[in-house]
């Protein structure tokens, strides 16, 4: 099948790969000349597992091609994608005018009937909007164009995103219109083959599904992190609760892990627009509104704890930060816990000494060069001449590191673990004081 995707962000390119992974004509299209010649040289702009090698093979073999020509794009796409960013707008609503001008560009230019499909996380509604758009630059050209739209939230996960479109847990498809219907059965039928994991239903519902399960994901993470401030006023330990109730099967465990906050691309702004769209609709979200004020405080926890463990001054003081991007198995930095931290440690008149797999780049790029911070390339080197240790971000590598070399290396013999990924009698025999999330058991002395 011929499809052009516009925005070769993580959505659209990811989903553009895997389409042409499976056989099909993919055409990405992006306004960023830049961006589409790096592609076109194979240099992707994202760090995501498995997506270089599928992008290289692809463009390779023909059937993946990056553009910024939207005319012709636009003629050869049967399906068209739209996955360009929906960025949060000042009100926290979610900024549409990059979605309505790509439904302009096409109402400007489409000649035969194709199905628009909206891939970006959009507010109900839009998909009522990108048709208006277009059949108004349809009547502006004085043609008639037959075409559909419809919804298709994507539901990738940022480290996992290759895996989950090619073998999706659910493939949600918002449209009234059969034929549309079936063109994308067609399209997903080498994703479906082990069972039907396609789910039909009308547009504005597909179009709060995306919300209403980065919400219900968020609340989940919220939610453990306040029950991880109680268990540590009443002496008890999270992760033992975390255990506890994970064994019964309507909870589960996943997403059921204290820590730092959430950030990225998608938790942030989903729930500020979802409680957004909630008050445009005269609907008091407090669920909503309590996920976002848990969050945000929780941002703050780490660096209360290590200010209270020096006793309120941080001045003078080097912290080590192992993570940065906001998760592991990416380079992501939206929204990321460690900007909060960071930027409260300088605050503080701390300095930094920080090490991450992946995102060293982003740093950079987001905060330059600056006296009170150093990015190391090894874990081990951000240790040096620093007082404490700080886990913000749980990458593999951090998982099992050497305590007795971090206890020699710290000036101050103290391990704040934001992701509770050490176990606290390990460090505490190795003579580190331990400071985790939730877990009363341990009172930071070594």
């Amino acid at each position: 099948m011929r499809i052009t995707i516009f925005g070769t962000g993580y959505v659209g390119l990811v989903t553009g790969t895997c389409l042409a992974e499976v056989g099909n004509d993919v055409v990405c299209v992006d306004v960023d000349a830049g961006k589409i010649a790096r592609l076109e040289r194979g240099e992707i702009p994202i760090f995501e597992p498995g997506l270089e090698p599928l992008v290289r093979e692809n463009h390779a073999a023909g059937r993946l091609r990056f553009t910024t020509d939207a005319e012709s794009a636009i003629a050869h796409g049967r399906v068209i994608f739209i996955a360009v960013g929906t960025p949060p707008d000042e009100d926290g609503s979610a900024d549409l005018s990059h979605v309505l001008a790509v439904a302009r560009t096409i109402g400007r230019n489409l000649a035969g009937h194709a199905v628009i499909v909206d891939k970006s996380t959009v507010p109900v509604g839009t998909a009522d909007r990108v048709r208006a758009t277009i059949a108004a630059e349809l009547a502006a050209r004085g043609v008639e164009v037959p075409f559909d739209v419809a919804s298709n939230p994507e539901f990738l996960k940022e480290g996992d995103a290759v895996k989950d479109c090619m073998r999706p847990d659910r493939i949600i498809i918002g449209c009234d219109s059969p034929h549309a219907i079936e063109r994308l059965r067609a399209l997903y039928a080498p994703f479906n083959r082990n069972h039907e994991r396609i789910v039909v239903m009308d547009v504005r519902s597909a179009e709060l599904t995306k919300y209403a399960a980065n919400a219900m994901l968020a609340t989940k993470i919220s939610f453990m992190n306040e029950m991880a401030n109680i268990a540590e006023r009443v002496g008890a330990d999270i992760e033992h609760v975390r255990l506890g109730i994970g064994a019964d099967p309507r909870i589960g465990y996943h997403f059921i892990y204290p820590g730092a906050g959430y950030g990225g691309s998608c938790f942030p702004k989903d729930v500020k627009a979802l409680g957004h769209m909630a008050r445009a609709h005269a609907c008091e979200a407090r669920v909503l509104a309590a996920v976002e004020a848990t969050n945000d405080a929780q941002k703050r926890k780490l660096h209360g704890m290590i200010a209270s463990h020096f006793n309120g001054d941080l001045r003078g003081r080097t912290i080590a930060v192992w993570g940065l991007a906001f998760k592991p198995n990416t380079d992501d930095m939206r929204e990321a816990p460690s900007r909060t931290l960071l930027e409260q440690l300088w605050a503080s008149g701390a300095k930094v000494r920080a090490s991450d797999p992946e995102a060293a780049d982003e740093v950079r790029r987001l905060y330059g060069e600056r006296d009170d911070l150093v990015l190391c390339d090894a874990q081990y080197e951000a240790l040096v001449g620093a007082d404490a240790l700080v886990v913000v971000t749980e990458w593999k590598a951090f998982r099992s590191p050497d305590f007795e070399r971090i206890r020699a290396s710290l000036i101050t013999p103290v391990v704040f673990d934001g992701r509770n990924i050490f176990d606290p009698r390990a460090v505490e025999e190795a003579g580190l004081a331990y400071y985790g999330i939730g877990r009363g058991r341990s009172v930071g002395k070594p």
